[in-house]
């Protein structure tokens, strides 16, 4: 007899998507074995989902639609699923970050979470995020979904030089990454600039810092420690990072100079012929 966990619906997002897709299949008088045939995948997996040991996939979301024909249902829902794996800490700035017009950031480390490849992005989690490597990379790249959307939110980032040098992955990974850091120069709402080995004192010294713009909202600044995220609506804070955004913008290297370097690195350090 298959052993059937009892889910509580209000005890999070991901309980409640699982209570819903036993209730849907149910319904629709399927099997685990046999809404896993339509969807191309087995039982055991829409067992583990419905039981909440296993948090699903947009992909899966839209076949699930697909098949119990719940009209979207399941692909709204799975963003909320998510968001809700994502540190506890960090999924308020989440929540800000998709609803913001404007997001200008700095970075001193890695590329912005935004902006990195599945590849890139599961190389730095995987540094200490073992246990929950699979659940973490997928809501981040969910978050990147909001530059998808019909009107993005304008994007300026300001990237330091020593990020693209720091090999994370491998040198086909680091490859691929810088690649499709190229490949948002083409978007007009995106203007990625690289800030130079050599510059010296500048206003990131402190660390690498997010200021987010709404349509309605009051201006926010976001910043992050080992554990913990910051942010502020304060007035004075946000004077003094937007005019220190000002000057990285202006101490870096132009887009079309970045993009020149973007490429210089990718080829010298990551292609074929490179000398590690």
């Amino acid at each position: 007899m298959v052993n059937i966990r009892s889910l509580d619906p209000s005890a999070s997002p991901l309980d409640y998507y699982g209570s819903e897709l036993r209730r849907l299949r149910e319904d629709a008088g399927l099997s685990q074995s046999q809404l896993g045939e339509a969807i191309f995948c087995t039982g055991s997996l829409i067992g583990q989902i419905e039981t909440a040991h296993k948090v699903p996939t947009r992909e899966f979301s839209e076949r699930i639609d697909a098949a119990l024909m719940t009209g979207g249902f399941f692909s709204r829902l799975v963003g909320l699923v998510l968001r809700s794996q994502l540190p506890s800490w960090f999924q308020e700035y989440a929540e800000m970050e998709a609803k913001a017009a404007y997001i200008s950031t700095y970075q001193s480390q890695m590329v912005y979470g935004l902006l990195q490849t599945e590849a890139y992005a599961r190389a730095v989690l995987s540094v200490e995020q073992t246990d929950r490597l699979e659940e973490l990379l997928a809501a981040r790249m969910e978050r990147q979904r909001i530059l998808r959307r019909e009107h993005p939110p304008v994007l300026c980032v300001v990237l330091d030089e020593a990020m693209l040098h720091r090999e994370i992955g491998g040198p086909e990974v680091m490859r691929a990454q810088l690649e499709h850091l190229l490949s948002f120069m083409r978007e007009p709402w995106v203007q990625i600039q690289i800030l130079p080995n050599g510059v010296g004192e500048h206003p990131g010294l402190l660390g690498s810092f997010n200021l987010l713009r709404f349509d309605k909202d009051p201006d926010l600044f976001y910043c992050e420690s080992y554990d913990s995220g910051h942010m502020t609506v304060n007035s004075r804070v946000i004077r003094e990072r937007s005019v220190g955004y000002a000057r990285l913008q202006a101490m870096a290297a132009s887009p079309q100079e970045s993009a020149k370097l973007i490429t210089s690195v990718m080829e010298e350090r990551y292609g074929p012929g490179a000398v590690a």
